[in-house]
């Protein structure tokens, strides 16, 4: 069962991907950054006011904790979104999952069977590939500065899928036992007051001299499926038996609706070339659902 909230999270992620790529075109990053925490704090709401974590320093300081990390690596992944070819963002973002089986196998001693690593193994060599086909759009990864960005994010995005696994584990197991849901709504919350200081302090004042900002309505829906993309990621970490190494290899299965997207609606280049590692990236997912059924 965790395993099939994992691939539905997968499938909301790339649709979020294509609705962030749309509202960052040509518009403003911080603004755009700060109303997609505004509207899933709203989102989350009601979950506030039911939420069954104490208000104390002991508890909250974990979530903000949490709220700091996802927020950076979501501002350096924003910038690398609207300057980089979804096509390109995706296969990168995915060594996230790599990083995540690696800190899982040391930190939680996490194993996987001969089907995983199969699963595993195809997934790094097709991204791999992808990557590579990047270069023929002239992006040298040496000097792209939003390709520093991108790893950036993707480091910070495999640190915060670590420590999700430590809050939602019970206290037995070495963790802070906190519910999906509380974490979602609170660190969105926390997000949201971070994002609003930085647009007041940094954007704001130099608005008229930067990019402008304009309203799309891609901008509510990017709140909307990371909302939903979100909670079906939370709980299928806090089912018996989830692993956070599978969970983050699954998720970035998002990129097959990345690539559609790109060459459908974007119409990016070398998508050809690109067809074979995608055909890759779905065979290691049936690997990995096949090792963990």
């Amino acid at each position: 069962m965790w395993l099939a909230f994992a691939f539905l999270s997968a499938a909301l992620l790339g649709f979020y991907d294509f609705c962030k790529k749309t509202a960052l075109k040509d518009n403003a990053v911080i603004p755009v950054l700060f109303l997609n925490t505004l509207f899933s704090t709203v989102i989350f709401s009601p979950y506030l006011l039911s939420a069954e974590i104490p208000v104390t320093w002991n508890v909250h300081r974990f979530i903000i904790l949490k709220s700091c990390i996802v927020l950076s690596s979501w501002t350096f992944g924003y910038f690398a979104m609207k300057h980089l070819p979804i096509t390109l963002v995706g296969p990168i973002n995915a060594t996230r999952p790599v990083m995540v089986l690696i800190g899982a196998m040391l930190i939680f001693g996490e194993q996987l069977n001969v089907y995983q690593w199969i699963g595993v193994l195809l997934a790094i060599v097709s991204f791999f590939l992808l990557s590579i086909n990047g270069k023929k759009e002239g992006i040298d990864f040496r000097h792209d500065r939003w390709i520093y960005f991108l790893v950036l994010a993707a480091i910070l995005g495999a640190a915060s899928g670590l420590y999700d696994k430590f809050l939602m584990a019970s206290p037995a197991d070495g963790g802070v036992g906190l519910s999906p849901i509380d974490v979602q709504s609170w660190f969105n919350l926390y997000q949201c007051l971070m994002m609003g200081m930085v647009m007041g302090w940094f954007w704001w004042p130099v608005r008229k001299k930067s990019t402008p900002f304009h309203w799309s309505w891609a901008i509510p829906l990017i709140s909307l499926f990371l909302a939903a993309a979100d909670a079906c990621y939370l709980y299928s970490l806090s089912l018996q038996g989830a692993m956070i190494s599978i969970v983050s290899m699954v998720r970035r299965g998002s990129v097959l609706i990345s690539f559609f997207v790109g060459a459908w609606v974007f119409h990016e280049k070398n998508l050809r070339s690109k067809a074979f590692d995608l055909f890759l990236i779905l065979l290691s997912m049936i690997f990995l659902w096949l090792g963990s059924r």
